[in-house]
């Protein structure tokens, strides 16, 4: 990223918007701006794809594999503004497993980009699904968007939530069943 550009762009838009750039509060704020664009954006310069291929590991194991409520931050690509939620990740493994910690880093580079929800779900099964090529993935994001609470219809703690499925949780009832029932299960277990 440019960091001069982008600097001296936000300086214009807090111009625009009536705002003295050289006031206390402000001085730095194009600056921050600039880090935190560039850490919320971060995910252009990573491919999920080799976050998952990082550890992969033979197995027998045939039943699901579930890791649920991963928690993300992203922002929307029609205004900029956050979207806050959580994931849900399932597979069924078809000799293959991927490190349970390598699911939530994948979410987060997708997530790290500027996006819509219905594209992101959609991203992170189809990474799933093209690099462990497991018989099944389910990926359910329910989220709440600022873009809708802050402005617009300004509706207050509206989740919209969205779904991918392939192969067994599609073709298979007992599969889909199963996985959506576990990921609207709220037992923990404290450990």
């Amino acid at each position: 990223m440019d960091k001069e550009n982008f600097e001296t762009s936000v300086k214009n838009m807090l111009k625009i918007i009536g705002e003295d750039v050289n006031r206390d509060g402000l001085i730095d704020t194009p600056s921050r701006v600039f880090k935190a664009f560039k850490f919320l954006t971060s995910g252009y310069s990573q491919d999920p794809k080799d976050i998952l291929n990082d550890a992969l590991f033979e197995s027998s194991n045939n039943e699901m594999v579930l890791v649920k409520d991963i928690e993300f931050y992203s922002l929307c690509e029609h205004h900029l503004l956050p979207i806050i939620g959580r994931v849900h990740v399932g597979y069924i493994p078809n000799g293959k497993v991927v490190g349970l910690s390598k699911i939530p880093r994948m979410v987060d580079v997708f997530a790290r980009r500027l996006q819509i929800q219905e594209q992101l779900t959609e991203q992170i099964a189809q990474a799933l699904q093209e690099v462990i090529e497991p018989k099944g993935v389910g990926v359910v994001i329910e989220a709440r968007h600022m873009c809708v609470e802050m402005r617009g219809v300004q509706k207050i703690n509206s989740i919209t939530t969205t779904s991918a499925l392939r192969g067994g949780f599609i073709t298979d009832a007992r599969t889909r069943k199963e996985f959506f029932s576990l990921i609207n299960s709220k037992t923990y277990t404290r450990f």
